[in-house]
């Protein structure tokens, strides 16, 4: 096999149609044995059906059926996993990112000779707040990780399969694929690429807050060190103003008031919780890893 195209489906029957269609066109264009891989991570619409019949017509199509929802990148590391082309060209089937960016990247690395080539949009689109999340998620992550990601990455990739094989063999029960690329290592580069945006995404607020705590629990423990500083710069505070009283009252006879012992009863217990819950993420993170369960579970696949 000469690629594989991956991508994953949820409420995804709008897109498949075309998505296949283009997607074919264009591995043609470079090979002439390929196959695309469809993962239905439990959608809940007809996705499923939708690409049996498009498989009925098409038999380099293959389907992996997950038994259930199982989130947007361990779905990927399942296809990932099933992949046997000497190239592996991901992306995401909602046509934001055009499936021709296939015929760029294949011309990119064989020209650089590159293990991998990923896109990086030019402007992020979107809404304001989805705009300023998604530069504040860069930001917040490069600051506290060990490793640091290409801002505005993209999902799009072509990959050699060495790569890919060295992709799968993390284990994360959590994975984050843009940290793992990176963490991987081999000869990466970029290209520019134009996103669209259809209007509507699947990610949901309490799912992108929840990818940012995965992301930077798995890859840095910086946060736990933060913890430590900040511990020794309120104790320092503390004591100085605990100095500043006894001095006042002994020199003035004047005592600091319930306000005053109030107020620093509930930044210093805002702390404290703030503080436990960092540690309580860290301790359930290790809780999740040491747990030997698979990414996901394969109902089916459609060969």
């Amino acid at each position: 096999m000469q690629l594989s195209i991956i991508t994953t489906m949820y409420r995804s029957a709008n897109y498949l149609a075309e998505f296949c269609q283009r997607a074919s066109a264009a591995a043609l264009q470079c090979v002439t044995h390929y196959e695309i891989i469809l993962v239905n991570d439990g959608s809940p619409d007809d996705s499923l059906q939708v690409a049996l019949d498009l498989r009925a017509n098409n038999p380099n199509i293959k389907i992996i059926d997950l038994a259930r929802n199982h989130g947007h990148h361990k779905a990927i590391m399942v296809g990932l996993a099933q992949a046997c082309g000497e190239l592996v060209f991901l992306l995401d089937v909602d046509l934001e990112e055009a499936p021709e960016l296939l015929l760029e990247m294949h011309k990119e690395l064989f020209r650089k000779q590159a293990d991998v080539v990923y896109g990086v949009q030019i402007a992020r689109q979107g809404s304001w707040f989805k705009r300023t999340t998604g530069e504040w998620f860069y930001r917040l992550f490069n600051s506290l990780s060990a490793i640091t990601i290409p801002r505005e990455m993209v999902m799009a990739r072509l990959m050699r399969q060495a790569f890919v094989q060295a992709l799968i063999s993390h284990r994360d029960q959590e994975p984050f694929l843009a940290g793992l690329s990176v963490l991987s290592g081999f000869s990466q580069v970029t290209l520019a690429v134009h996103k669209t945006y259809k209007g509507s995404s699947t990610y949901t607020l309490s799912r992108r807050v929840s990818q940012t705590i995965n992301a930077i629990t798995a890859f840095s423990s910086r946060p736990l060190a933060l913890i430590f500083y900040l511990g020794s710069i309120i104790s320092l505070f503390g004591f100085i103003f605990v100095g500043y009283v006894v001095v006042r009252a002994w020199l003035f006879g004047f005592a600091e008031g319930w306000a005053s012992v109030i107020a620093s009863i509930w930044l210093i217990g805002g702390l404290i919780i703030f503080c436990i819950g960092i540690i309580g993420m860290y301790l359930a993170r290790i809780y999740i890893e040491t747990k030997p369960r698979p990414y996901a579970i394969i109902r089916k696949i459609y060969n």
